[in-house]
């Protein structure tokens, strides 16, 4: 359209008419006589906005999938973090279950033997390139701890403390091969020495060459002069192996002890001996026997048995 009077005339026209129809329509509301009007556009317009919209939705579709896949990952992020903790923390409480039941055990022996006991931690093991079984625990002289002291746990003998610091000490293990520890038989008089073999079993040899030893018998401390370095009547293991008597003054026998010396944790220190003797009070009870199943065969004649004369 060329820019002319006329074409500006109608322009200012049809402006007019325009801002005429909105004044019409918007005080009219719902009676607007304009409403007819736009009820058609909706209805020419409608359907293709609806196809605009719908062609504009996967993409914000997709927009807000990734801003909720970020929410997402932010999230698994975290419940796998809480997860790692909740291991960690069961972790934790299996550790902690595991000590008390050795603390309820040590306590338990200290009971019996009637042992005024510290308990302390293992806090490291003697050195991998050294021939000795030893380990340091967390308790030295400033918690009452000097040398020669009788180690024990929930279990039995573990050794002696053999150097003491102000707040650590080492313990010489009963497995060693520089250990010896006096024995008495259970229920018995039978004296020996057990001495340390490492990974094997102790060797113990007995005073009396013509004791009479059994596989399964058990052993205690015999205990020391002044109860140092050994009180008396600590569990210290189980025969599994004596060797025939040749006549000799002594008698060899093979002890598998009660204590693991690989699975060292908590353990107490003797303080203050027992007053008496406790003789085979700190042993643990004796499995009991399982009894074996009797089995008994009953025979029966089979039809195609020849009859005896009495049958017949």
């Amino acid at each position: 359209m060329r820019d002319t009077k006329e074409s500006r005339l109608l322009l200012v026209l049809l402006v007019a008419i325009a801002f005429a129809l909105i004044t019409v329509d918007i005080r009219g509301g719902r009676n607007s006589p304009v409403d007819g009007a736009r009820h058609a556009a909706a209805a020419v317009f409608g359907p293709v906005e609806n196809g605009l919209s719908s062609a504009v939705d996967p993409v914000g579709n997709a927009v807000s999938a990734i801003r909720d896949s970020g929410s997402r990952h932010d999230r698994l992020a975290a419940l796998e973090k809480e997860n790692a903790a909740l291991k960690a923390k069961l972790g934790s409480d299996d550790r902690n279950r595991s000590r008390l039941r050795q603390l309820d055990k040590l306590l338990k022996v200290a009971g019996e033997g009637q042992y005024g006991i510290k308990g302390a931690q293992v806090i490291a093991i003697g050195s991998a390139q050294g021939f000795s079984w030893t380990i340091t625990i967390d308790a030295g002289a400033n918690d009452g701890i000097k040398r020669d002291m009788t180690v024990l746990n929930g279990d039995g003998l573990v050794g002696r403390v053999t150097t003491v610091g102000p707040s650590t000490s080492t313990v010489l293990l009963a497995n060693d091969p520089d250990f010896t520890v006096g024995t008495r038989m259970e229920a018995g008089d039978e004296l020996g020495f057990a001495s340390g073999q490492g990974d094997r079993p102790l060797r113990v040899e007995l005073l009396n060459g013509k004791a009479e030893v059994k596989k399964g018998d058990r052993l205690v401390t015999f205990g020391s002069q002044a109860d140092k370095p050994f009180v008396p009547g600590v569990p210290v293991g189980v025969v599994s192996r004596v060797d025939p008597s040749g006549g000799g003054l002594t008698r060899t026998l093979y002890v598998t002890p009660y204590v693991s010396f690989t699975k060292l944790d908590i353990v107490g220190v003797v303080v203050a001996a027992p007053r008496k003797d406790p003789r085979d009070a700190v042993l643990p009870a004796k499995p009991k026997p399982v009894p074996t199943p009797t089995v008994t065969v009953t025979v029966t004649p089979s039809a195609d048995a020849p009859a005896t004369d009495e049958q017949q």
